[in-house]
Parts: C-alpha cells; sequence; structure tokens
C-alpha cells in the first residue's frame, strides 16, 4: 500500500496503528516487524489526515479572536489598548483590512502572538 486511496483503508490503518502502539517503544530494535508496520503505517495515515482533514492556516482575525478570548479582552478594549477606533479592529479581525507594520508590531506585542503570524509569513 503506497498511499491511502479511501476513508476504509484510513479507518483500518488507524485500527492497526493503535493495535501496534502498546508493542513498539523505544526499546523496540528498529528492524522489528511491528515498529516497521508501525512506522509505514502511521506515516500513510498522517499523509492521509494531511490531505483529507487539513484546518488549515487560521486567519489572522481568528488568530486576534482567540488570543481576545484566552486574555478576557473585548474589541472594545484591545481598541483601546492599540490606540484605534473600535472599527478599525473589527476590520481586522473581519479580514477587511489588514494592520500597518505599527499596529501589527503592536498587536504582536500586547497579545503575545509571533510577528510572523502577524505579519502573515
Amino acid at each position: 500500500m503506497a498511499k491511502i486511496e479511501n476513508y476504509s483503508q484510513y479507518e483500518w490503518a488507524v485500527a492497526r496503528v493503535e493495535q501496534l502502539l502498546p508493542l513498539v517503544d523505544d526499546n523496540t530494535p528498529y528492524n522489528a516487524p511491528n515498529r516497521i508496520e508501525l512506522e509505514l503505517l502511521s506515516n500513510l495515515v498522517a499523509d492521509y489526515s494531511e490531505e483529507h482533514f487539513s484546518i488549515g492556516k487560521p486567519s489572522l482575525g481568528e488568530v486576534i479572536k482567540m488570543r481576545m478570548s484566552e486574555l478576557g479582552l473585548t474589541q472594545a478594549k484591545l481598541s483601546e489598548m492599540l490606540g484605534l477606533s473600535p472599527s478599525r479592529v473589527s476590520e481586522f479581525i473581519s479580514g477587511k483590512s489588514e494592520p500597518t507594520l505599527r499596529v501589527a508590531r503592536d498587536l504582536s506585542l500586547m497579545l503575545n502572538l509571533p510577528s510572523s503570524v502577524v505579519l502573515g509569513v
């Protein structure tokens, strides 16, 4: 099996991986049949999952909303912290516009987000 072709094969492979997991640990030799099978099936399952179940990269707005929720911030409070109007912050969250470099830096610092996430790189 070079690739999992359908969901039925995927389910079988996941079940087999679950059977193999208790049989393999860090001390299992690399050439042991169970370890080889586990590694091959795990890779096939991961490839299928990424192709069919990937949720993709979140938008800046989704990241901001999540971080605001974690920090207990409202849009009004965030806009106050950034020195922007609430409608401007709403535009970032909805994806209607992108922050300037200064605002991106402030978002990164105030929400403790990696600059690469805020800049979309």
